[in-house]
């Protein structure tokens, strides 16, 4: 997927959200999941677990910009002490995750957020996303917690962070050179592709 200058024959046109929290009185809680779930914070930094997340999570919604990355890079990404994973699990299997990055001024970013195909529909979105920011807001001396989304992400994916009470405070557009398939999870699978 590249990130092209303007409209051009055959881009595709990608609206980008910055959401963001000023307080932990404007988080919203979800409801209950329909299914048993836990929370699990990864202790032991595996930039291994991180790729596999980030490529059964976001391959179906053309998260690509980090698949060429080496060993090297996942693990200066994952080993730093700013950034923390949080892994949701349904009968001991991943079924979601988030990332969270603490950075300078108080700030927490949700850098990757999302589920497992196979979890999607059970009520877990909403449960995971009000624990993550959760989780950003117990971090010392958070003033602000934000994030990036786009139209190429989950249908649900801006809707979910409104309800839980993230505010839109910026919208951009781009146009996007992307594959006729998405490298999904598993490329050419017999699974039908999301819908769009």
């Amino acid at each position: 997927m590249t990130l092209l200058e303007g409209p051009v024959p055959g881009a595709t046109e990608v609206t980008v959200w910055t959401l963001e929290q000023l307080s932990r009185s404007e988080l919203m809680p979800a409801r209950a999941p329909r299914c048993a779930v836990e929370l699990v914070e990864v202790r032991a930094r595996t930039p291994e677990l991180n790729r596999f997340l980030y490529t059964a999570v976001g391959g179906d919604w053309y998260w690509v910009d980090r698949l060429t990355w080496t060993y090297a890079q996942w693990s200066a990404w994952v080993d730093r002490p700013e950034h923390r994973t949080l892994v949701a699990q349904v009968g001991g299997a991943p079924a979601g995750y988030a990332e969270l990055e603490e950075q300078p001024g108080g700030e927490v970013e949700l850098a990757y957020f999302g589920l497992l195909p196979r979890f999607t529909g059970l009520g877990l979105g909403g449960w995971l996303l009000e624990q993550a920011l959760r989780a950003a807001w117990a971090t010392p001396g958070t003033r602000r917690v934000w994030v990036h989304t786009c139209s190429l992400d989950g249908p649900a994916a801006l809707a979910n962070y409104q309800a839980r009470g993230l505010t839109v405070v910026a919208q951009t557009l781009e146009y996007r050179d992307l594959s006729a398939t998405t490298p999904g999870p598993w490329p050419g699978a017999d699974r039908p592709a999301p819908e769009r």
